[in-house]
């Protein structure tokens, strides 16, 4: 009895965490069926076409971009030799650590009509005070260009496993039939590698979608931006919630198109014929070409945009570093560790009730809960919003002083939807190394339920413990549209107070919180970066 009662509890945990997750997404959905105000009746004559127009040109210009630029440097650093190579080869990740809006602010900052790089050229080519040699920056290309150059790192990761994963066999088949080496990677490698290279451009549109800091300080209207001033604007929360089911239902309508354009495609490589590509020596030509062509999304992507920071800190007024500043770092590093241990933890015991319970319906509720990380933070605020007033008005109105709606707690939720999906990664790669044999011995030892977890598992599974909780804090840290409507009245984090100052033309002021997210997003970047590097030597060996 005791057992049954046991095992429904670890059925039962799955689905009572999938409720929750899932409520803030049913909830925006439902309001598709209520009634439309006039608010909504001017935003579809006026400006939803524009909602629609600029969002599918930012989408479709960036993910064109990234897919040429993560492809092209994966496949160069795979398959040659050149000066470099090995620095390129974890230095591409390194745009990673800087957010679309923070990139956008340093944009600013260099090519604006006064901004840095227009004020050098003017000095050195000695032109009038009102010319401008470099171009307006804050528009919609301009945006186009800021998030291929700091998103490309996920097409570039996801390309470079599956380039590394190609045989041999195949190439040799290319060069028999006369192709050159530009036309086996246009002809075979890249159609081989479709399903990473769309993959990982899926990733990258939906971060665009859900972006609100840059489109917002250039001034695009996107449904990210009409979303947020619809409620702030027109206070207006149903009709927010109305557009955000429309960009909800749009982002659900492109996965299932990408999922079913690929299902009965077969991309494998058959074991026996696998060989390892060879990496072929360049000549000087060849070498520089590749090392410029890798150069670039690294200078654009990281390299300028810590110079401009590092200008503004040189310019800066080290006041700012007071009680203020280290009040908001500590309420951004001790919020990002909270929510990234109670995702990790909830990931552990998601994927612990997976393997022990060994059903086929818990197994199909983990894909549900990664749903989170393809909702716009933006969304998932509007949802919770909306679910905590519901459970304020109606559990919570008999406790004088307790409600949820305007707490951390909204925060905290969110993070942990959002964030689920990198958790859960790292749970699956870890229980996948565990053999099953190790279950079977400690049943026999009578080792079960949470002592089986605590004692056999986790030890274990500590490196996917502290991985998870990397890069999840990470991901919070950055996190800047769901913080901006769920945190507290006068509660500031890092990526907050810098969106206040930049949106307030402050840009000297934004370099302090600026630095501290940079420096927070590097340490994945880091350990990711000593991975690649270990597997290209590994490589090298072979």
């Amino acid at each position: 009895m005791w057992s049954s009662k046991f095992l429904s509890i670890w059925h039962g945990i799955p689905l009572l965490i999938l409720l929750f997750f899932l409520s803030p997404v049913l909830i925006i959905l439902s309001s598709v069926f209520g009634d439309y105000s006039e608010n909504w009746s001017h935003i579809y004559e006026y400006v939803l076409a524009d909602y629609i127009l600029n969002s599918l040109i930012l989408v479709s210009g960036v993910s064109m971009l990234v897919m040429a630029i993560g492809s092209l440097t994966a496949w160069l650093v795979t398959n040659y030799q050149f000066f470099g190579k090995q620095f390129f080869e974890w230095a591409l990740i390194l745009p990673l650590a800087i957010p679309p809006y923070i990139l956008a602010y340093t944009f600013t900052g260099l090519f604006d009509s006064y901004g840095t790089l227009n004020e050098i050229a003017k000095s050195v080519f000695n032109l009038k005070q009102n010319a401008t040699l470099f171009p307006n920056i804050r528009n919609i290309y301009g945006a186009i260009i800021v998030f291929s150059f700091t998103l490309y790192p996920y097409v570039y990761l996801i390309c470079r496993t599956a380039f590394l994963n190609q045989s041999r066999s195949m190439f040799e088949v290319g060069r028999t039939l006369g192709l050159s080496q530009v036309s086996i990677f246009l002809k075979l490698a890249l159609p081989l590698v479709r399903p990473a290279l769309i993959a990982g451009t899926m990733i990258v549109a939906m971060e665009t979608l859900s972006d609100f800091g840059a489109v917002d300080h250039f001034a695009i209207s996107t449904f990210t931006t009409g979303i947020f001033r619809t409620w702030y604007g027109m206070y207006d929360l149903t009709t927010a919630m109305q557009l955000a089911s429309m960009l909800l239902i749009f982002i659900t309508f492109c996965l299932v198109i990408e999922r079913v354009s690929r299902k009965n495609a077969n991309y494998s490589t058959i074991g026996s014929n696998f060989k390892p590509t060879p990496v072929k020596r360049l000549s000087s030509l060849g070498s520089s070409i590749c090392f410029f062509i890798c150069f670039v999304p690294i200078f654009i992507g990281f390299i300028l945009p810590i110079l401009e920071i590092l200008n503004w800190s040189l310019r800066f007024n080290t006041s700012f570093f007071n009680e203020q500043f280290l009040s908001i770092s500590l309420n951004t590093v001790l919020l990002s560790i909270l929510s990234a241990m109670l995702c990790t933890f909830i990931a552990m015991i998601i994927n612990f009730s997976i393997r022990y319970t060994n059903s086929p319906v818990i197994k199909s509720i983990n894909p549900f809960l990664n749903i989170g990380y393809a909702v716009p933070g933006l969304i998932l605020a509007v949802g919770i919003v909306q679910l905590f007033v519901f459970l304020d008005n109606n559990f919570l109105n008999s406790l004088e002083g307790y409600f949820l709606t305007g707490s951390l707690f909204g925060l905290i939720f969110a993070y942990i939807i959002k964030s689920y999906a990198l958790a859960n990664s790292t749970y699956e790669a870890g229980y996948q190394k565990i053999s099953q044999i190790i279950d079977d011995n400690a049943r026999v030892l009578k080792s079960k339920g949470l002592n089986l977890l605590f004692r056999v598992h986790f030890p274990i599974l500590k490196t996917s413990f502290f991985t998870s909780i990397l890069l999840v804090t990470s991901e919070v840290v950055k996190e800047l549209p769901a913080t901006l409507i769920l945190r507290p009245f006068n509660f500031e984090t890092l990526a907050v107070s810098t969106y206040i100052y930049a949106s307030e033309e402050r840009m000297v002021e934004a370099a302090a919180p600026a630095t501290a997210i940079i420096l927070i997003g590097l340490i994945p970047i880091f350990f990711i970066s000593q991975m690649i590097r270990t597997s290209g030597l590994e490589n090298n060996d072979e």
